[in-house]
């Protein structure tokens, strides 16, 4: 069933509902440490991987901030299922704001709308320096290099990476491109066997001499240095990566409190606890609601301080999701060390929002750099776009 006019109401409450299913399936995907097929499938069948795509391209049109909210909702279900959708959809909307700005990327939005396909990002590791290396060859690259923590690469179609090219006149260069999981040379391990998250799918891909055409560059820049692009991408990036772990945090305070309301006449300190554990709650919430304002309808204009202030808030989420959920636990005690207890899942997945980009302590470090040279304004990042359609076509 194609559906092309959808309010936000109608999302939110389509959401909530099958919130219900991933919250009745979390559990055993997390035991069992396998990726969210089945979730996957449902988000398919009503289209939410077309869901930011506008109308015009096929999409439902969908506002970046019904988006957020849909994944924080998500997120108090089923946090892989929550994060993992995040990666995909930051990545769309990025391509649409390019889209908006001069009518590029439209391809490949119309591609993921027909197919509902899936897009992977390899961000973790592709900072300013990036890893692995291109070699030049006749029409393209030849791409070799491990991109780890790659989330739903399991599920996913198109990845979007980036390799070092060594430059006789230019020194090293980054350079970003797409490539199709099936292209010859990609292989993605099963090796995602960790603490939390664990139902995201968030293997390592290996890529060994995969050709990257000239024509799937859609961007070079300077290894080390930051570039303009970054004010386009850490801003719609972060704050739907940060609804996931807004929405375990919401979820965690929610079940503690129920399961704390039983014990509240012989436990007189727990109201103080509940106290500080919705403190802590506002902080992460009330900060996380000021990044997708920043962010808007992604209408906004890529600026150094816009970017630092994400990133700065980014940590400041985190922070206050993990002191959610940590207080959770104090709030019912003994009980939420039994894994028969969603807070006891609630606490692992909610401390991989520390190694997401920036690091707290890399964090810190770049946003007083930043401050102590002067923000620079970079509005317009200089981007050479990929032709979408030989991407699709690969794949």
């Amino acid at each position: 069933m194609m559906i092309t006019d959808r309010t936000k109401n109608f999302w939110i409450t389509l959401t909530e509902t099958l919130s219900i299913e991933f919250k009745d399936r979390a559990k055993t995907h997390d035991d069992n440490g396998d990726f969210v097929y089945t979730n996957y499938g449902v988000l398919k069948k009503h289209q939410y991987f077309s869901a930011l795509v506008p109308k015009e391209l096929g999409g439902q049109g969908m506002t970046y901030r019904t988006m957020a909210e849909c994944i924080k909702i998500i997120g108090k279900s089923c946090g892989s299922t929550a994060l993992a959708l995040s990666m995909h959809q930051h990545l769309i909307a990025a391509s649409v704001w390019k889209y908006k700005q001069d009518g590029s990327n439209d391809i490949l939005l119309k591609n993921v709308a027909k197919h509902q396909l899936v897009l992977i990002s390899t961000g973790a590791r592709d900072w300013l320096s990036s890893n692995g290396n291109l070699i030049k060859t006749e029409g393209g690259y030849l791409f070799t290099g491990k991109k780890h923590f790659a989330s739903q690469s399991v599920a996913g179609d198109l990845v979007i990476s980036s390799g070092i090219y060594q430059d006789a006149d230019k020194g090293n260069m980054v350079l970003h491109f797409g490539v199709p999981t099936k292209s010859y040379g990609v292989n993605i391990l099963n090796n995602w066997d960790v603490m939390g998250m664990r139902s995201t799918g968030s293997q390592t891909i290996v890529f060994e001499n995969v050709f990257i055409p000239d024509s799937a560059i859609s961007l070079q820049r300077s290894q080390g240095e930051f570039h303009g692009v970054w004010n386009v991408v850490i801003p719609v990036a972060m704050p739907l990566i940060m609804s996931a772990y807004v929405g375990i945090a919401e979820g965690a305070f929610n079940k503690a409190l129920e399961i704390g309301k039983k014990y509240s006449k012989n436990q007189k300190h727990l109201t103080y606890i509940i106290g500080k554990t919705y403190n802590a709650y506002l902080q992460a919430l009330t900060q996380w609601q000021h990044m997708v304002a920043i962010t808007g309808d992604i209408n906004f204009i890529p600026d150094s301080k816009i970017s630092t202030d994400i990133l700065s808030l980014k940590t400041n989420v985190t922070e206050g999701c993990i002191a959610t959920v940590n207080q959770c636990m104090d709030m019912i005690g003994g009980q939420s060390f039994f894994k028969s207890y969603a807070i006891e899942r609630m606490f692992r997945d909610v401390q991989a929002g520390n190694f997401h980009p920036l690091p707290k302590w890399d964090q810190y470090d770049f946003t007083g750099n930043l401050i102590l040279k002067g923000f620079d304004n970079q509005s317009k990042p200089e981007e050479k776009q990929a032709s979408s359609s030989n991407l699709i076509k690969q794949s």
